[in-house]
């Protein structure tokens, strides 16, 4: 699953934790630019929109929730925190991927 970033100059930890959900980073945006304020030309490719509310203003969560819904992307908004990302992944039904798991798909 591929994943575009809206907000946050750092992500931390964020990008370990997507990896253990089995998501890569698309994209990420910081969001402070006037360009990437407004909606996206083209998302092709991007399964999922994650914005980091507390860097964003209302204005710019808006027009990206207006294009995932344009383009049935599915979107989270939660803050920059590795435990609020999770716990919002989770109410998405996503599952961490585990290595040792008996019931793991091999490629």
């Amino acid at each position: 699953m591929n994943a575009y970033l809206v907000g946050a100059d750092v992500l931390g930890n964020i990008p370990d934790l997507l990896t253990q959900y089995g998501i890569s980073i698309h994209q990420h945006v910081s969001g402070r630019h006037a360009a990437h304020q407004r909606k996206p030309k083209s998302l092709a490719g991007v399964d999922l929109i994650i914005l980091f509310t507390d860097f964003l203003g209302h204005n710019v969560m808006r027009h990206y929730r207006e294009f995932a819904n344009e383009q049935n992307i599915r979107f989270v908004a939660c803050r920059r925190s590795v435990c609020s990302l999770s716990q919002s992944l989770e109410k998405m039904s996503c599952q961490k991927v585990c290595d040792t798991c008996p019931n793991r798909k091999l490629h």
